[in-house]
């Protein structure tokens, strides 16, 4: 059973909590009442939108187990990219008996939502957000998605290392998740070494960012930092290009989407960012099923967001399927996880609720396509070697024919 909720009023109240999470079905079935809150609409429905298609795909593979002992019911709702809406809408759906919920997909709605899963000591799993300030933050707080503090310093590592960088110039919106990772980022590059020019913040919602490029140009830096979310970025990366500025655009996972890189065009390419690994061409047989009944069911392929929301509903049945369905049995369930298969990789949370997942670095190429920059890096050096192989043989050839026609 899968219930729509479009907004707080239309939840069903005054349904005891034990009853709903140890009802049973018309045939001795043991129900799981769970809880899907996530942006579909406002600022965020890029995150939203393929989050909620993976966790649906999810669902629906462990309803088809004749072997899951559970019977899922999911309620989805919509927090339009509001964090009191999403804390608003939560608090009624643990009063409607919801167990476990997967939501907080950024990181203001998950610092508003953790407080309502602590009120209400249930269970809080977020497919997505990242921020510094949530590891730890409760123990009925865990996440799929590893925290900035990873990303951040792998980024900064790769500027000051692999590009050489020694000066650059950070661009940040004024929220939450812009906020932590810039910090790190600064703090871990000029640990290395290099000096970060200036901080320039901008408000949330700008969409003019001309002025801003032409400031930052005026430093003229060997590299720029964007922090911000998808269509942000996006809009910076196209006023810096816009100008002329010729230093190297590095970024955050946040513009990892098709809509942000499509928004940003030709001016996205070159482009370098970090994410956790999720390859759609991955030969490993699990990665390879998602992927062919994402393609099946939705019509395209899916992103890092898809598979971050699968996983988040996957690991969630997988923590509840043999336990008694209270909160501190979940949470038992959830710790116990151990290299757990998952599409992005294998998943298991330490004693802060976070996952271990190592970023790496993908540079947007000219099809506006993400590649792994060390793997697309080997293969640059590997078709540059056959070719001066190649020009080597053709240079001796042209040297024996001379001598034939000289002899």
């Amino acid at each position: 059973m899968s219930q729509r909720i479009s907004s707080p009023g239309t939840l069903l109240l005054g349904i005891s909590v034990a009853a709903l999470a140890l009802m049973t079905g018309g045939c001795g079935e043991k129900i799981a009442h769970l809880g899907v809150i996530v942006p579909e609409s406002g600022q965020f429905k890029t995150y939203g939108q393929a989050i909620r298609k993976g966790i649906e795909l999810a669902a629906d593979e462990i309803r088809a187990d004749p072997g899951y002992p559970l019977k899922l019911q999911v309620d989805y709702a919509d927090s339009q990219s509001d964090p009191k809406k999403a804390a608003e809408l939560l608090d009624q759906m643990y009063d409607n008996g919801v167990i476990v919920a997967i939501g907080g997909a950024v990181t203001g709605e998950a610092l508003e939502m953790v407080q309502v899963a602590d009120q209400h000591d249930r269970v809080l799993v977020s497919p997505t957000a990242s921020s510094p300030e949530l590891t730890q933050i409760s123990s009925n707080f865990f996440r799929i998605y590893p925290s900035d503090f990873l990303e951040a310093n792998k980024m900064a590592l790769f500027a000051r290392e692999t590009l050489g960088l020694d000066k650059i110039v950070i661009m940040a919106e004024e929220q939450d998740y812009a906020t932590g990772i810039q910090q790190i980022f600064k703090q871990e590059f000029e640990r290395l070494g290099g000096e970060v020019l200036e901080v320039v913040e901008y408000p949330p919602f700008t969409t003019d960012f001309s002025g801003l490029a032409e400031f930052v140009k005026g430093f003229d830096p060997p590299g720029v930092y964007l922090a911000g979310y998808d269509t942000s970025v996006a809009e910076m990366i196209r006023a810096l290009r816009a100008v002329g500025c010729k230093g190297k655009i590095l970024t955050t996972a946040a513009f990892a989407t098709p809509s942000a890189i499509a928004r940003a065009g030709e001016a996205a390419v070159g482009v370098l960012l970090t994410k956790v690994v999720f390859e759609v061409d991955s030969e490993h047989a699990h990665i390879k099923s998602f992927v062919e009944a994402f393609e099946k069911r939705f019509g395209e392929k899916p992103d890092w967001l898809a598979a971050h929301g699968y996983d988040a509903m996957k690991v969630v049945a997988e923590a509840i399927r043999d336990r008694p369905l209270i909160t501190s049995e979940i949470i038992k369930g959830l710790r116990a996880i151990k290299d757990f298969p998952g599409v992005t990789g294998s998943i298991q949370f330490d004693e802060k609720g976070d996952v271990k997942k190592f970023p790496r670095v993908y540079l947007v190429s000219k099809d506006l396509t993400l590649y792994n920059y060390d793997s697309h890096a080997e293969e640059q050096r590997r078709l540059l070697l056959q070719k001066r192989r190649e020009l080597e043989e053709r240079l001796k050839r042209l040297q024996r024919e001379a001598e034939e026609i000289g002899g």
